[in-house]
């Protein structure tokens, strides 16, 4: 996993050499939750990082990025449990001018997340455990990102993106068929291109 992760950034930082690759800076506000899991709520939380974009034409381009995400969920009056992940998004991106400096944005592909840390804390225990571990969640995560945005000038992006993970991050025995909850997750962004 270390190898792979280090690949892919080696791999972004090569592409920094064409002229056609545009970096930029992200911060945002998501909202993350569960699939297929009873009683769980929506959990807030933050996303940052930095974002690629390779230009194969006026309106196609591939995009990517490393990007810190908080996830999880909550259960009112019991728990937040709350992972932090590196996403790489590896998306397929379509533009459009909406106006003179203005680009409508539509983009979807796979990602990638790697378990970094976090907590999980039950309501009244003063201690809280970690998420990953010997006995916590799987930290490798992998799905389907999609979203839309604007393109605002040379530099100013808004986004809005959603994510639905293939992977449950919970180990279940040999033979279970019954519904295995997944990472879900929308967030909106902005972002600043260099």
């Amino acid at each position: 996993m270390k190898k792979f992760l280090m690949t892919a950034v080696l791999g972004m930082f090569a592409l920094a050499g064409f002229s056609q690759v545009k970096w930029d800076a992200r911060v945002g506000m998501n909202f993350s939750n569960m699939t297929k899991f009873e009683n769980t709520k929506a959990l807030p939380g933050f996303q940052l990082g930095v974002g690629m974009d390779y230009g194969f034409s006026e309106n196609w381009s591939l995009q990517s990025g490393l990007m810190i995400s908080s996830k999880g969920y909550k259960v009112k009056d019991y728990a937040k449990v709350r992972p932090i992940y590196l996403d790489i998004p590896i998306l397929a991106a379509y533009k459009f001018n909406i106006s003179d400096n203005t680009k409508f944005v539509i983009n979807a592909g796979p990602y990638l997340a790697f378990g970094l840390g976090g907590k999980n804390k039950v309501d009244g225990i003063d201690e809280s455990e970690k998420v990953f571990g010997d006995n916590g969640w799987n930290r490798f995560d992998l799905g389907i990102q999609y979203g839309i945005g604007l393109e605002i000038g040379d530099h100013y992006l808004v986004n809005l993106t959603g994510q639905n993970g293939f992977i449950s991050p919970f180990d279940y025995p040999d033979g279970y068929d019954g519904d295995k909850p997944k990472n879900m997750t929308f967030s909106i962004g902005v972002g600043y291109r260099f």
